[in-house]
């Protein structure tokens, strides 16, 4: 049986083969350019990318003896295009910042680079990753790898598409409402929106300093674990020798949040169904909940206070190029919506109030599994999807992980997602391994690229 070829390789396997010496870092860069080489005109991935520097680097560290090597040597990670970077453009997919290149790491970078990461190149996203569409509503320029005239998601629209695409073993997006976990879904690919603010927002263009949160892209449950190793994201239990068992445990299933939120399309509605009866079929107990008469605010408390955060993130911009801002962008500066403070207060408060509640939930069950988009991704460049079913794990600040498997009526991926209380990441992650073997096993969909 033949080798992959490097760039399969998710990151754990690309490692193992750096420290038995039959893959150099160089090497395995190479083959990562090559794909991309192969496949950029079609996915359009990357806001910024140079071969020269990303070989330059490689070197450097196949150069570091065995004993001094970090956590993630060689692991190569792309970055969303609205986190500084010192040796690459940051440019947030906006005509203000055309070829800016602030010289300074953000915090989540430096943390990287320090624990051995190769950072390989920035990936694209939607204008200030604040809008759903692209600059002039033109839509982001990136395609679905499973079907290029389809949105990749947004805003973090690349780094889904260049993981999904095994363009890179492991990206970076962020989070303000669905903007890692629904490209997760769309690009067949696990997503993770941790604990927020349990990673360091430094240096990341902020929107929304209530919700924003880094997000994680890979193609196994394996390379996220080694991220939130390195981001010392530590449960306050001790964490278990032994794997998680299916078998025996609860889940609640979220089909219908509250009556604020659409309802889902056949395809999720389909995966959730499956999804449910396969864990029943494994042995486990799954309980079909809503959200409470507590939570029924949520959704519009999420869009008041995102609102008046957005106000304050842009009006730099705003003052600064006004005439290169997208409108969107320009409607929160000038509070278009009408919110008063007053209401946007009520709703930070009534937020916070939901929280404990929504721990004292998702602490019943091993996990709370729900839908991570409306549906398969959409036709189209114009618009990244709705949102609307991550608003419960972003608004609540809890930890979510999007798990393929399932597909929807044209044959595209559709994720699932797991959720559980603050500061509970290792347990989701533990959870989310035995589940993934399950709906990547027996979900119906498996990705021919």
């Amino acid at each position: 049986m033949t080798s992959p070829e490097p760039f399969r390789l998710t990151a754990s396997q690309a490692q193992a083969k750096f420290k038995d010496g039959s893959l150099t870092v160089e090497e395995y860069a190479k083959s990562l350019l090559s794909r991309i080489s192969s496949r950029d005109s079609t996915v359009n991935a990357w806001a910024y990318l140079n071969p020269d520097l990303v070989l330059s680097r490689a070197r450097e560290l196949d150069q570091i003896p065995p004993e001094k090597r970090g956590p993630l040597h060689g692991v190569a990670i792309g970055v969303k295009d609205v986190i500084l970077t010192k040796d690459m453009p940051t440019q947030y997919n906006s005509p203000i910042y055309v070829d800016d290149a602030p010289k300074v790491d953000a915090g989540s970078i430096l943390t990287l680079r320090t624990n051995g990461a190769l950072i390989f190149g920035k990936t694209t996203t939607t204008e200030f990753a604040a809008t759903s569409v692209g600059p002039s509503h033109k839509g982001p320029k990136t395609g679905n790898p499973h079907d290029p005239s389809r949105t990749p998601g947004g805003s973090s629209s690349g780094s889904g598409a260049a993981v999904g695409d095994f363009q890179v073993p492991i990206s970076l997006g962020t989070q303000t409402v669905g903007s890692t976990i629904r490209p997760g879904s769309y690009n067949g690919i696990y997503a993770m929106k941790p604990t927020w603010n349990s990673i360091s927002r430094e240096g990341q263009k902020l929107y929304s300093l209530i919700f924003d949160t880094l997000g994680l892209y890979s193609r196994n449950v394996d390379d996220l674990k080694l991220l939130l190793d390195a981001f010392q994201l530590v449960d306050d239990e001790p964490e278990p020798l032994e794997p998680f068992k299916i078998q025996g445990a609860k889940f609640a299933l979220l089909t219908y949040p509250t009556p604020e939120w659409p309802e889902p399309g056949p395809g999720t509605a389909a995966a959730l169904k499956k999804g449910a009866e396969l864990l029943r079929a494994h042995g486990a107990e799954v309980e079909e909940i809503t959200l409470g008469e507590d939570f029924r605010p949520m959704y519009k408390y999420h869009l008041q206070v995102l609102t008046g955060d957005g106000r304050v993130a842009f009006l730099p911009d705003y003052y600064f190029a006004k005439d290169k801002l997208d409108p969107l962008l320009i409607d929160h500066v000038h509070n278009k919506g009408g919110h008063a403070r007053k209401d946007q207060l009520k709703a930070f408060d009534g937020l916070a109030a939901m929280r404990p509640k929504m721990d004292a939930l998702a602490d019943k069950y091993a996990a709370i599994i729900g839908p991570s988009a409306l549906d398969e991704a959409p036709v189209g460049h114009n618009n990244t999807g709705s949102a609307a079913f991550c608003g419960p794990s972003t608004a609540m600040h809890i930890p979510v992980v999007n798990i393929p498997g399932f597909k929807g009526e044209n044959g595209m991926p559709i994720g699932l997602s797991a959720m559980t209380s603050r500061y509970r990441d290792q347990h989701l992650l533990r959870v989310c391994r035995e589940l993934g073997k399950i709906f990547e096993s027996e979900g119906g969909w498996k990705s021919e690229l």
